[in-house]
């Protein structure tokens, strides 16, 4: 009895030692989280609370997806977590991933966070050649990757080398070519330039509304073998089932659109896929593993409902979201648009300052001016002055002397000369006297003359100056006023339209507003069409710019598919349509014969 009583008690102790919560980290495309969760919680219950954290709704296209012997798998939703084939160790680590992708991301892609989650994914992706993307492509999505990131272009910010420490190619793009770094971010900048104005969620949009073309976009590949053992490759996605050969991931061989296909099961290997007409035969494959044929059945029941419930009208919620999402970008635009006019008005405040200010430093420049022009004009009339005086001063010498010269002539004319040798010594002297005075005169004359020149100078001097001065004078008078004006208009957080425009913005979403974006929605479509024609030139053109560059011996397979793809005109969507337009019972019969 002691010992059934022992045993007890010993039981009933391990039990109440034993957790009742495990550590599980979840790893998303841009962060880590860890929770505590209960050993009862279900897949979903865990994966409710990584979508209440990141703030998700739009929780259909996501999961929570490990990795059990190499083989990618998904947390089931209605099962334990701790019921999968989970490491034991903790925190058991889980990705939260994009399961299921849109047919078109810009009409089924609602939420902000839903987006970014989907762009972060792709660009990984395509970085890690898991989609295949074309050179051109790939300096395109670069470019928008970069204005998601860093915003609007800024030459006096980015500067070059500032894309030098990020991953923007894949590695077979870069290998392919014979061009330096920066020679890539030269061609990659150029076209980021040309993305001013989008915000984060549009410039990541844009890179998923390119990214979705590409041939192997949503695509999940799985090797099989039909009934005579060829080997294939499935390929599962958001439009239906293809075909694949194991050597071109690319074209499809065969294509099954969801509406064709009634039922999917399998029992072991073998998979079997009813038609939805009955009259058609099924065709089966096999797959590699069981686990195979579990994930392929997962994909195939998540893509065939989402594609009928994209065939149908948005239920409630999803209506809900979309007018919030609506209500969310027409307020998004109207500060953007309210932003963008304050940038301009405090751009053309400081243009306006910069005109001012070279505007005040012309004028000083030209008072400098003025000012030496009056001080040399002051220092020539002073020189003038002083040699007009001494113009006069030998002018009035040689006055003097000429009234002397006179009196010695008079005086002798006067002197009686007895003896005619003196007289006519006399008379010599007497006329050497008169040419002397005659010069005399004349000089004194031209003396006179310039004395008046030089005055008329000086006159003129002092005219030039007082002209000077007055236009100083006007200069001082126009700086004064310049630097009032410029001091009322440096500052553009000053100006009352600022404040009137913030006090006036309102949020009331009204009819006419819907409206009025509603015909902004239409516009911007057909703007998209013009931007698309563009785009495609500027890809052709940078094409054929780095041709002459490429490595044709490194060229893959993929590389050599895409070109003849490209060179016949044949695109993801259009491979397809043509594939479809056969009927269901050839493309059947074209598979068994594989």
């Amino acid at each position: 009895m002691a010992g059934a009583i022992a045993s007890r008690m010993s039981f009933s102790s391990l039990k109440r030692k034993q957790p009742k919560t495990f550590t599980v980290r979840i790893a998303t495309m841009d962060a880590e989280m860890e929770f505590s969760c209960e050993v009862k919680w279900k897949g979903k219950d865990l994966f409710d609370l990584v979508c209440r954290t990141l703030g998700l709704r739009e929780t259909w296209f996501f999961g929570l997806q490990y990795t059990i012997k190499d083989t990618v798998a998904w947390l089931k939703m209605d099962k334990k977590v701790l019921d999968h084939d989970v490491p034991t160790e903790e925190p058991k680590t889980f990705h939260f991933l994009a399961k299921f992708y849109p047919e078109n991301a810009e009409e089924e892609l609602v939420q902000e966070i839903t987006q970014h989650l989907f762009f972060l994914q792709v660009k990984k992706q395509i970085l890690d050649e898991k989609i295949y993307c074309p050179p051109e492509a790939s300096v395109l999505l670069a470019s928008y990757a970069v204005q998601a990131k860093y915003g609007d272009y800024d030459p006096n910010v980015h500067k070059r080398g500032f894309l030098a420490q990020e991953e923007l190619l894949p590695k077979r793009v870069i290998n392919l070519y014979q061009m330096t770094p920066e020679m890539w971010e030269e061609r990659i900048t150029a076209w980021y330039a040309e993305h001013r104005g989008r915000a984060r969620d549009e410039a990541e949009m844009e890179y998923l509304k390119i990214a979705q073309d590409l041939e192997m976009y949503g695509v999940n590949y799985f090797a099989i073998r039909n009934k005579k053992g060829t080997e294939l490759l499935l390929g599962v996605d958001a439009l239906g089932l293809h075909i694949y050969d194991p050597d071109n991931r690319l074209t499809p061989k065969i294509s099954f659109p969801w509406n064709e296909i009634r039922n999917i099961s399998y029992s072991d290997k073998e998979f079997t896929i009813k038609p939805l007409d009955k009259k058609i035969d099924v065709f089966k494959f096999n797959s590699s593993k069981l686990r195979v044929n579990k994930l392929i059945l997962q994909l195939c029941i998540g893509n065939h409902d989402l594609f009928m419930r994209r065939r149908k009208a948005d239920s409630l919620e999803v209506q809900q979201m979309k007018a919030q999402a609506r209500e969310e970008k027409a307020r998004k635009q109207m500060e953007r648009q309210r932003l963008a006019r304050e940038k301009q008005m405090r751009e053309e405040a400081e243009r306006t300052r910069d005109e001012l200010e070279r505007r005040l430093m012309q004028l000083k420049e030209e008072a400098t001016m003025a000012n030496e022009a009056l001080m040399r004009s002051e220092e020539t009339a002073d020189l003038l002055a002083e040699k007009a005086q001494i113009t006069e001063e030998e002018a009035k010498l040689l006055a003097q002397k000429a009234a002397e010269a006179e009196q010695e002539m008079q005086r002798i004319k006067a002197t009686a000369i007895r003896t005619e040798e003196e007289k006519r010594l006399m008379e010599q002297k007497v006329l050497e006297a008169e040419m002397l005075a005659l010069k005399m005169a004349e000089e004194s004359e031209r003396r006179a003359k310039e004395a008046d020149q030089l005055k008329q100078d000086l006159q003129e001097a002092r005219e030039s100056e007082r002209r000077a001065k007055q236009k100083l004078l006007e200069i001082t008078s126009k700086s004064s006023y310049t630097s009032m004006n410029s001091s009322t208009t440096a500052l553009p957080a000053d100006l009352p339209s600022f404040n009137l425009i913030s006090e006036s913005l309102s949020f009331d979403f009204k009819d006419t507003d819907m409206k009025r974006l509603s015909m902004e929605i239409e516009k911007e479509k057909v703007e998209y069409m013009e931007k698309s024609k563009h785009l495609q030139e500027q890809l052709n053109e940078l094409k054929t710019e780095i041709e002459a560059l490429k490595l044709k011996e490194r060229e893959t397979a993929l590389d050599i598919l895409h070109n003849e793809n490209a060179s016949r005109g044949n695109s993801k969507h259009n491979t397809i349509k043509k594939l479809t337009l056969q009927s269901t019972k050839s493309r059947v019969a074209f598979f068994e014969e594989l």
